[in-house]
């Protein structure tokens, strides 16, 4: 893949794994990895170029002991925003967020400690999300006079259900260890390292072919965005496009002389 030191970040560090997974990393620890609005506009420019830049798998994490406490309230507080200011600020986060779920990169979060407020709403972004046995989520906005800019009404609502993030923001509720697997926050609830275990998935994701993943990354998203006789015209569509593609002949090949991996039950 191409050279990911031609992206200028400061808060974002980026590193190359090698096979074509790159993990971007929130670099803000003392501020707990709070979204600030260069943030924000650093992950527009990656997420933007990562996949013309051929990445095949992202993990996405935070420095230190919180993946993210969200929206920067300091920085907030001090600008004293105008309303019509504010809206075009959440406008760059539903930007940078329809990046990662749109863009057809599988992106893998890693979660530990606080995946609050905007940082949940990051979070929801990926694709999958692996916490380990710290990791806690909430929506702080109601008892702090705000509400959610980033998405949250929809991916949190998408994981969780109505009721749930209704409740999440009006008393402020925390969901933490089985509980939060359970309510569907995330997918892997890991003993040790997050971050390890992201990176497991990344790397079996990386080796999909790139149209595939493109298409799962991408085209579930739009097809929840549409009525059930237009997305099941759209899934045809597709599925014409991934199904025939001549990189997955191989593949298909290894399947029917019975030399390729079956699919088996774990344990």
């Amino acid at each position: 893949m191409q050279n990911i030191d031609t992206l200028d970040v400061e808060n974002l560090r980026l590193t190359d794994t090698g096979d074509g997974v790159v993990e971007v990393t929130l670099a803000r620890e003392a501020k707990r990895n709070a979204l600030n609005a260069q943030t924000i506009e650093e992950l527009i420019e990656v997420f933007s170029k990562l996949p013309r830049m051929g990445a095949r798998a992202v993990i996405l994490s935070g420095d230190g002991d919180h993946f993210s406490a969200g929206l920067d309230l300091v920085e907030h507080h001090k600008e004293d925003r105008r309303p019509e200011d504010f809206m075009h600020i959440c406008l760059r986060w539903h930007e940078a967020f329809n990046k990662m779920e749109y863009g057809g990169v599988p992106i893998i979060a890693a979660l530990q400690g606080a995946v609050v407020g905007g940082g949940l709403e990051l979070a929801s972004s990926a694709h999958v999300r692996v916490m380990d046995q710290t990791a806690y989520f909430a929506l702080p906005e109601g008892q702090r006079g705000l509400f959610t800019g980033g998405g949250a009404t929809i991916r949190v609502t998408d994981l969780v259900g109505k009721s749930r993030m209704i409740d999440m923001m009006l008393t402020g509720r925390v969901y933490q260890g089985a509980e939060a697997m359970d309510v569907g926050l995330v997918q892997y609830s890991v003993e040790g390292s997050s971050l390890e275990a992201a990176m497991d998935l990344a790397r079996k994701a990386a080796q999909n072919l790139p149209l595939s993943n493109f298409a799962i990354c991408s085209a579930v998203s739009h097809m929840q965005n549409m009525s059930a006789m237009d997305a099941a015209y759209a899934e045809a569509v597709v599925a014409g496009v991934v199904n025939t593609q001549p990189d997955a002949r191989a593949r298909l090949a290894a399947f029917a002389d019975k030399s390729a991996a079956r699919v088996r039950p774990n344990g």
